[in-house]
């Protein structure tokens, strides 16, 4: 997740820098925060920039917002990009996206909630199951949680297999019938409809199979481990 230092148009989107946006905050437009904790009653569109909770911008896009902790998107080269599978399995792999994409192809629709209090429903995604991507690098008995590392530094977060097993979770790279666009994670990112969208990585490049769920980057700054849709309200009381 990632933005520009400065405003700019771009493709019809509008980009919003850190100055800026807290301009339009202070107008309104945004949702305040008080006592650095989220209410379970959020509505705003969005929530306020501020490094104290370590949000570089946000661009809104039809009907999302693109919440972003660098100062630049990443970008990939699709002949050399590859995914990389370690940790505690049998066989480390590096796949390519046509690696992927010759996986079991799974497509579905489902509803992407921000814990900020907006969502964006019936999203097209198409991608590949955990498992099915796991299975070749055996995962050890050891092995019961995954990290998902971001080539956006310094993002990541954590599943446990049992959520990563979850039937709607998957790893796309396609949504609404396209590639995944840049600002929503290409390559490729991870789709986790029951969980608020700060668990959904984007950019994901690496994915390691580890002892336990670590914490991940909103969980250091007090967001929930498990964000369930409905059940958490994003910090921890």
């Amino acid at each position: 997740m990632a933005t520009p230092e400065h405003p700019q148009e771009n493709i019809g989107q509008r980009r919003v820098g850190r100055g800026a946006f807290l301009g339009v905050v202070g107008l309104g437009v945004g949702t305040l925060f008080a006592g650095g904790a989220i209410s379970r009653a959020t509505r705003g569109i969005t929530q306020p920039v501020t490094d104290s909770v370590g949000l570089a911008g946000v661009i809104p896009s039809d009907g999302w917002r693109i919440y972003t902790v660098a100062a630049t998107m990443p970008t990939f080269d699709e002949q050399s990009w590859r995914l990389t599978i370690d940790g505690l399995v049998r066989t480390p792999l590096s796949l390519s996206l046509a690696d992927l994409r010759d996986l079991p192809r799974v497509d579905q629709v489902s509803s992407f909630y921000c814990v900020t209090g907006w969502v964006v429903k019936n999203v097209k995604w198409a991608g590949v199951r955990i498992d099915d991507v796991l299975k070749a690098a055996g995962p050890q008995a050891a092995g019961t949680a995954l990290t998902f590392t971001s080539s956006e530094r310094p993002y990541v977060d954590s599943l446990t297999l049992k959520q990563a097993r979850l039937p709607d979770v998957l790893l796309a790279y396609e949504q609404d019938g396209k590639p995944v666009p840049r600002v929503h994670g290409a390559p490729l990112r991870l789709v986790i409809p029951e969980m608020y969208g700060y668990k959904s990585v984007k950019w994901v490049e690496r994915i390691t199979v580890t002892p336990e769920a670590e914490v991940g980057y909103w969980e250091v700054r007090g967001y929930d481990r498990d964000a369930w849709v409905g059940k958490s309200n994003g910090y921890e009381s």
